[in-house]
């Protein structure tokens, strides 16, 4: 009879098994998530997994605020990946009223979403050797995202939840001097990449933890609605930025990086973390031609100070954020208020995928599988 993973069931031993709780405050599921765990001895028989814990209801206040209120809001969404849902909610918003975007701004949101990806990816990769027992590679990680953040501060003045992006354009332009810092940090993370590869990336009893693991086929990975790293990872080549461009993507080279199965199987967790490193590399190249060919000039478009669109008009916008195709949807009654917003994320349909993979692995290696799906908890529940 195969088992049955009861939500309200704390432990329980039964016919050899056991019931396990995994979270809400377990610390490597990166947050506030559940994972109910019927176990037989160290290998897993099923795993239900439960949501509900961070539901803050960002959506439905975002109907009795002003357009323009809701961007704070979309900060925290995903906590990781901030200018990402800035940028889709503005870009969103801008289609609704048919603003332009001035140039400089689209370079400048170039720089700010790519400096945000090294920053998301970095933590992603660090997590993945800290949960399996490699605590130095976070911390060179984590000096190196200080970096960042330090950068980010000084042009936005938050490290975090950023409110950078505005409808129509960005808040701040580039602070005297910040051009050269940025270049210099550029120069120092791709010898940190280096460094990091040699301390942990090629480690062989990290790979061996890593190689075979948890691999997802390029059929569930589009079954289950995957994206970016972990879609890419699984072979399925696809990348907003080149297959549906907005801003300034299409002016700008750069790969799209896909899984290979370089020292295991085609889209299993050291696919997903070695993927994550080569998209670092590409941002690094995309941020330097950002800031080589960004023009002068405003960096805000004609935005009416009220903003009021016709009732029953909608819009929608599709960014690459961190974690894959970042989709928000926007409609009006006619009001100063948003009748509705959505906003479509990676993190729950990648949590989705592991109550199929779960089962007859071991308890160790269902951490190394959840850490390289890179799941922001605020993200599954918002």
């Amino acid at each position: 009879m195969d088992a049955i993973c009861e939500p309200n069931v704390h432990l329980v031993e039964e016919d050899g098994e056991m019931i396990l709780n995994m979270g809400p405050h377990h610390p490597s599921t990166h947050g506030v998530l559940r994972m109910i765990l019927s176990m037989d001895s160290e290998v897993i028989r099923c795993l239900s997994a439960d949501l509900g814990y961070l539901h803050r209801g960002i959506e439905k206040i975002g109907e009795s605020i002003p357009w323009q209120g809701f961007m704070p809001y979309t900060d925290r969404v995903d906590y990781l990946g901030a200018m990402f849902v800035n940028h889709g909610y503005a870009m969103a918003v801008e289609r609704l009223l048919g603003v332009e975007v001035p140039p400089r701004a689209e370079y400048l949101r170039v720089v700010a979403d790519e400096l945000n990806r090294i920053a998301s990816h970095i933590i992603c990769i660090g997590s993945v050797t800290m949960d399996l027992g490699a605590y130095t590679p976070f911390l060179h990680g984590i000096r190196e995202r200080e970096k960042i953040n330090d950068i980010i501060e000084e042009w936005c003045g938050a490290r975090l939840t950023y409110n950078y992006m505005r409808i129509g354009g960005v808040s701040f332009d580039l602070t005297p001097g910040l051009k050269i810092k940025i270049l210099e940090f550029l120069d120092g993370f791709e010898v940190f990449v280096q460094e990091f590869n040699n301390l942990i990336s090629f480690n062989e009893i990290f790979i061996k933890r890593c190689a075979g693991v948890g691999t997802i086929t390029p059929e569930d990975a589009v079954g289950y609605g995957l994206i970016g790293p972990n879609l890419r990872a699984s072979g399925v080549d696809f990348d907003v930025r080149r297959d549906h461009p907005y801003g300034v993507y299409p002016e700008l080279d750069f790969d799209v990086c896909v899984g290979r199965g370089i020292k295991g199987e085609v889209g299993d967790v050291y696919d997903r973390f070695w993927l994550r490193i080569e998209e670092m590399l590409q941002s690094v190249r995309l941020i330097r031609q950002a800031i080589e060919r960004m023009p002068m000039g405003p960096i805000m478009g004609k935005v009416p100070k009220k903003i009021k669109p016709e009732k029953g008009a909608s819009a929608h916008s599709r960014v690459e954020g961190a974690r894959g195709d970042l989709f928000t949807y926007v409609m009006s009654n006619g009001t100063v208020n948003p009748h509705r917003i959505h906003i479509r994320t990676g993190s729950f349909n990648a949590f989705s995928i592991v109550e199929k993979l779960a089962p007859g692995m071991m308890i160790a290696d269902l951490v190394a599988l959840f850490a390289s799906l890179d799941i922001i908890a605020p993200e599954t529940d918002r």
